[in-house]
């Protein structure tokens, strides 16, 4: 028989760091160096601009919107998944529409 266990579901809360306005954000998982979390882009929404340590998979399931990696712009649209690289600096944003993404961290061991 299967072991199914509750989980405590998240609440939407907004993104909280500088340089982000009109993006909401829901933690799944955060277990070890794993981690899902959904962002949620109002129109005219941005994540800031930063590298991170390990690589980041970026799947939009929603709408449309734009992303720099290491200055180059390029579009995203639902149905479709970036990668970026660990230390390269990045960026996601929404100009008139929506958008829904999955982000996937999944850091190597120390």
């Amino acid at each position: 028989m299967p072991d199914v266990q509750p989980f405590k579901r998240p609440e939407w809360e907004p993104l909280a760091h500088a340089g982000c306005h009109g993006v909401d954000h829901n933690v799944l998982v955060a277990q070890g160096n794993f981690a899902l979390a959904l962002l949620r882009f109002a129109p005219n929404a941005t994540i800031h601009e930063h590298p991170a340590a390990w690589p980041i998979d970026v799947y939009c399931l929603e709408g449309s919107g734009r992303f720099s990696l290491d200055g180059d712009v390029a579009s995203i649209h639902a149905g479709e998944c970036v990668r970026w690289p660990s230390n390269v600096a990045h960026r996601l944003w929404t100009e008139a529409s929506t958008m829904m993404t999955l982000m996937v961290e999944n850091p190597p061991e120390p």
